[in-house]
């Protein structure tokens, strides 16, 4: 992998958060180091050992020389999560692609899985989570996603618990999860929630460390700041930086 390039630093209520170009990270696990790549705004990758799962993939993500998937996660039907072409272009023979029914039916042999459902797909654990809007929406009576459409996911690697949000708003199922390693977490307005909400949430769930991701336009010093002192490990990285 490429080394990191720092692009800036800014002094957040005393906290310094560095934003990281879409490099990698790595989280300590069993049987090798996590890596993590943020990609592009809710796609990235995260790869151990002969484990390499693409999330999200969609044209305006450029995974230029990041290896290939043995997985693809779509975790629901908009156009910035599910994109047919990008996810024919990527996938090879071997990979299999994991959707809710919604998303599947757009996509050939995709595995489906259902809020709840837990499924084992090339011996990695994926638990599909719901999300959804509970009060945002285009119009009165209206939500921008309704309930058990689309999928959040908890994938285990490596005995770590990876927890990927989804565009979702702070729903009574994600704050009682338990026992998170590392969590991706949506905040943009109007489509999910707003930082102080996230925050709010990751404090009810505690996961160990926490990714900010869809957040296009949004104050993540915010966020960083309202987790100050939680003992959550908050990584700020650019999301939307060029590969």
């Amino acid at each position: 992998m490429a080394a990191m390039r720092y692009l800036m630093s800014a002094a957040i209520s005393g906290i310094v958060v560095t934003l990281l170009a879409a490099a990698a990270d790595t989280i300590p696990a069993s049987g090798g180091n996590i890596t993590i790549v943020p990609i592009n705004h809710a796609t990235l990758q995260i790869a151990h050992g002969q484990h390499v799962i693409d999330v999200d993939p969609v044209a305006q993500a450029n995974f230029g020389t990041l290896p290939p998937p043995s997985i693809i996660l779509v975790t629901d039907i908009h156009p910035d999560h599910l994109d047919p072409a990008s996810i024919a272009k990527l996938k090879k023979d071997t990979t299999t692609v994991v959707a809710p029914a919604a998303a599947a039916g757009k996509l050939t042999g995709a595995t489906v899985i259902a809020n709840g459902e837990i499924k084992t797909v090339d011996g990695v654990t994926i638990e599909a989570v719901p999300m959804y809007n509970l009060q945002r929406g285009p119009a009165a009576g209206q939500l921008f996603h309704d309930k058990g459409r689309g999928n959040g996911y908890i994938v285990t690697l490596g005995g770590k618990r990876i927890y990927i949000a989804g565009d979702t708003e702070c729903t009574p199922e994600m704050k009682a999860l338990k026992n998170i390693d590392v969590a991706f977490v949506p905040m943009n307005l109007p489509y999910t929630m707003p930082p102080s909400e996230a925050a709010e949430c990751v404090k009810a769930f505690k996961p160990t460390i926490v990714y900010p991701y869809h957040y296009r336009g949004q104050n993540l010093d915010e966020f960083a700041s309202a987790l100050k002192g939680t003992g959550v490990d908050v990584r700020i990285r650019d999301w939307y930086a060029a590969r």
